[in-house]
């Protein structure tokens, strides 16, 4: 049915919708466009009188062409001019939901009274950890709270300025996250970047009772350090941005992580973030490529890791900058010991969120978000030529992606996207297939209904990274005793004898102080390296 100018404007929101989509705005959905419109047509037949045989014409109207109907037309959306509630709670809270029950001024109170039992009620980092438990904040809270108060300026925290601290902190933040970040941040800054940890992580390598035997060590704590901060961007900073956020706190399990360092003395029992023991793993495996020992790798040194199980395609894109952070691999191709860690947690254990984003990034040469059948064509090429120079005959790439089409299942033909691939839970044999030979070839050996059983299985197993790290520290830590009995002369009754097992090694602190005479010696040969 035609509809008449004259119709039109007796609908003026119909018009105002007609204009839009003349337009090409978007504002206006089609089914509430077309239920309109058939609305306003009914309505239009429905006015429209009746021509009755020998009834005179009506009167010559303004516009003869279009009819006016005998009574206005009512509008359709007369419900949208009634008034809408304004009475709309809050419900986004950036610093927390307020809690209208805590009673702030009796905590400072409380903070005052224990202020006035310190001598001069001057209190140093040490009594700052009764502080932050009268906050209600976990021990290992204290550093970020002298330095907040302005204890670093002075050796010491005034009761009057940490209460006014305080107070202006409770005010303003409302929950644990968004207290940390304040804590933490640069002034005026929401977010923590990686040099923002560093006083929080001296504290914990000064006074945790699992790394006392770093005391006499100091060279280790700018490593030890920077793999902290590393693993916990690498876990917590979901975004890439190089910034934490407190959204991004709130939805990690880090909080709660270092709230454990103050009931756990065992140190290597907190696997997330902190362990001496993964460190170490990390450490020692960045000191075998590092061949001139200057704390960078090159592209041929990180080719040698795992007697080169990676493809030289692949290292390449990671060289490109696709996963590193600065312009020093692009520039210089050289590889920090930080990137390193990223890439090391990323090939042991590409289960992980963050590792399936760092392959991916990999993969997607031209950044487009889609693993385009090129892209992983590129990638196979080498993973073929390296079987037939070891004699084995590979799979052809039509018969290969049949196989990872079914793996993955994407939700568009012939494009894999990332979200295809966390879905999936195959994420570590779709990448190790197309540049990690030794572990491709792993995979193809194992029994199918085994790998089904590994991914249905969702009990609290560890992760493919703490297994791995538990069984190389094993096997670092039997090597350095081997090592030690030989510069004692013993060697030849350690030949003549089963190889020493770590349980036979000796405690927990046994192992860290062997562990850590070795790394001295290596951070001894980098102390020039530091001082340029």
């Amino acid at each position: 049915m035609m509809i008449k100018e004259t119709s039109l404007r007796r609908d003026p929101d119909l018009r105002g919708e007609l204009a839009f989509l003349a337009r090409g705005c978007d504002f206006v959905l089609p089914s509430r466009f077309k239920k309109r419109l058939k609305s306003f047509q009914q309505t239009q037949i429905q006015n429209k009188p009746e021509k009755k045989p020998g009834t005179p014409l009506p009167p010559t109207a303004t516009f003869p062409s279009s009819p006016r109907p005998l009574s206005p037309v009512p509008h359709v959306n007369n419900v949208v001019n009634a008034p809408l509630s304004i009475n709309i709670p809050r419900f986004y809270f950036p610093e927390g939901l307020p809690d209208a029950c805590s009673n702030h001024e009796q905590t400072l109170s409380k903070i005052e009274t224990a202020f006035m039992d310190i001598e001069d009620q001057k209190a140093d980092i040490y009594e700052m950890g009764k502080i932050a438990k009268l906050c209600g904040c976990p021990l290992y809270w204290k550093a970020p709270m002298f330095r907040a108060a302005g204890g670093e300026r002075t050796g010491f925290v005034s009761a009057q300025s940490f209460v006014a601290m305080w107070r202006k902190l409770l005010n303003n933040h409302h929950d644990d996250a968004s207290k940390f970040i304040c804590l933490l941040a640069k002034p005026s800054c929401n977010s923590l970047e990686q040099e923002d940890f560093i006083p929080l992580l001296q504290d914990v390598v000064d006074t945790h009772p699992g790394l006392t035997f770093l005391k006499d060590a100091p060279e280790f704590h700018s490593r030890y350090i920077t793999t902290v901060i590393q693993r916990i961007f690498y876990t917590v900073n979901r975004s890439w941005s190089g910034k934490i956020t407190s959204t991004e706190i709130r939805k990690s399990n880090f909080l709660q992580t270092l709230a454990l360092l103050e009931e756990e003395e065992d140190i290597n029992q907190i696997t997330d973030y902190f362990s001496y023991e993964h460190f170490y793993v990390i450490y020692c495996k960045f000191w075998e490529l590092d061949s001139d020992h200057d704390l960078y790798i090159s592209q041929a040194d990180l080719s040698r890791y795992n007697d080169q199980a990676s493809s030289n395609r692949i290292i390449e894109r990671i060289f490109s900058g696709a996963v590193t952070r600065g312009k020093t691999v692009q520039k210089e191709g050289r590889m920090s010991y930080a990137d390193f860690v990223w890439f090391l947690i990323s090939e042991e254990d590409k289960r992980n969120p963050t590792s399936i984003e760092y392959w991916f990034r990999c993969m997607d040469m031209d950044g487009d978000g889609v693993l385009s059948m090129y892209e992983l064509e590129y990638f196979y090429e080498e993973q073929c030529e390296r079987m037939e120079a070891m004699g084995i005959e590979p799979l052809p790439f039509h018969d290969l992606l049949c196989q990872m089409l079914d793996l993955v299942k994407p939700a568009s033909d012939g494009k894999i996207t990332l979200r295809d691939l966390k879905r999936c839970r195959m994420a570590h044999i779709f990448y190790d297939t197309f540049f990690n030979l030794e572990k491709y070839l792993d995979h193809e050996q194992r029994d199918p209904f085994a790998v089904q059983k590994d991914v249905e299985n969702e009990g609290p197993e560890p992760s493919d990274w703490d297994r791995f790290a538990a069984e190389e520290y094993e096997t670092l830590v039997a090597e350095e005793s081997a090592q030690a009995q030989f510069q004692e002369g013993s060697f030849e009754d350690y030949e003549t004898e089963e190889p020493v097992s770590p349980s036979e090694i000796g405690n927990k602190g046994n192992k860290s102080q062997i562990v850590t005479s070795s790394l001295s010696e290596k951070c001894g040969k980098l102390q020039s390296v530091d001082e340029e």
